[in-house]
């Protein structure tokens, strides 16, 4: 009954016995309670620690059991002290832990500009950076993810902060490219999101990488071309509002991981051929347009024969020609 206290239960009988009869001595305690003697001594011992037994007057080298009123009134006391002096060491170890992140700071990876942007260098510190986020986020997460198929290694280190955030019920906005479609781990894991409450689309050009937490933090690639170089961290309101009207304009556009993207009824183009007509009429060669759309450059090839051949064209000048003529471009 008094394990809570401090109490084992073998204390706990020692202390009853000596409340029904302060007169017996170590021998006669064991001998009711079928103990041995050095057990009883060392229920005594532990009742004395507790200040639930006290020398007797009457009976000079005897112990008395001290009234339970007073006797666990105590031990409740020193409870409460107890509680009381973690509840101080716990304050000092969060404020020592305070002093600890603030004076190592300088000494991870990334660097801050002063101006409310961290420098995160390396796939390392963004992981680490990408890890606070992940348990500070309250409300949403909102991703850019270009390129098309995301390599597993990015798949792999994005999955666990991913649940995470998923089974606290934050709302997970992620943009892919229409070529992530054709990717089966790519598409294994939008479609594994979905299934965990959050929400894909995918879009046939997107703007460059680009993660943002409650509208409030955004990170984003140093160099787009390169992701490995690292990433900027902004806490910034204007850049942050107008990434995130990036953002919520480029959702407008994107068609739900589970819906086909339909054909534009007046051209019978769809929206990925239509922006490989713009970048190549713009001058980009086969290979940054594939960059740009998250495709191979077989893949661009692929199409520019098809959209050739449907516009009856000799070669890529007559197909812009035709395509501008009739109101592709």
């Amino acid at each position: 009954m008094l394990e809570m206290l401090g109490l084992e239960p073998h204390t706990e009988n020692v202390y009853r016995e000596l409340l029904a009869d302060p007169t017996g001595g170590v021998a006669e305690i064991g001998l009711r309670l079928a103990l041995p003697e050095a057990t009883v001594r060392a229920c005594l011992d532990q009742l004395a620690d507790l200040a639930l037994v006290r020398p007797s007057r009457d009976e000079p080298g005897a112990l008395r059991a001290v009234s339970p009123e007073r006797g666990l009134e105590l031990l409740l006391r020193r409870q409460e002290e107890d509680l009381l002096r973690r509840q101080q060491e716990l304050e000092s170890s969060k404020a020592a832990a305070a002093r600890a992140v603030a004076e190592y700071a300088d000494l991870r990876p990334g660097t801050s500009d002063g101006d409310g942007t961290e420098r995160l260098v390396g796939l390392d510190a963004i992981q680490a950076k990408l890890e606070v986020l992940a348990e500070e986020v309250g409300r949403e997460c909102l991703a850019v993810m270009p390129g098309g198929a995301q390599s597993q290694a990015s798949l792999d280190a994005s999955r666990p902060l991913d649940e995470q955030a998923l089974r606290r019920g934050i709302s997970m906005l992620t943009l892919y490219q229409d070529s992530a479609r054709n990717d089966p781990a790519t598409h294994a894991y939008a479609q594994w999101m979905t299934r965990e409450g959050g929400m894909v689309r995918t879009c046939p050009v997107l703007p460059p990488r680009l993660l943002l937490f409650d509208r409030e933090t955004a990170i984003v690639p140093i160099d787009p071309a390169n992701t490995r170089l690292g990433a900027l961290c902004t806490h910034e309101p204007g850049i942050v509002a107008s990434l995130a009207a990036l953002f919520d304009q480029t959702w407008s556009a994107a068609v739900p991981l589970g819906a086909d993207r339909p054909q534009e009824s007046a051209t019978g183009l769809t929206p990925a051929e239509r922006e490989l007509l713009k970048l190549l009429a713009s001058g980009m060669t086969d290979d940054m347009a594939g960059r740009r759309l998250g495709v191979s450059m077989r893949t661009v090839r692929r199409q520019m024969a098809a959209l050739m051949e449907r516009l009856d064209a000799s070669s890529r000048f007559e197909a812009g020609l035709k395509a501008a003529q009739r109101g592709w471009l």
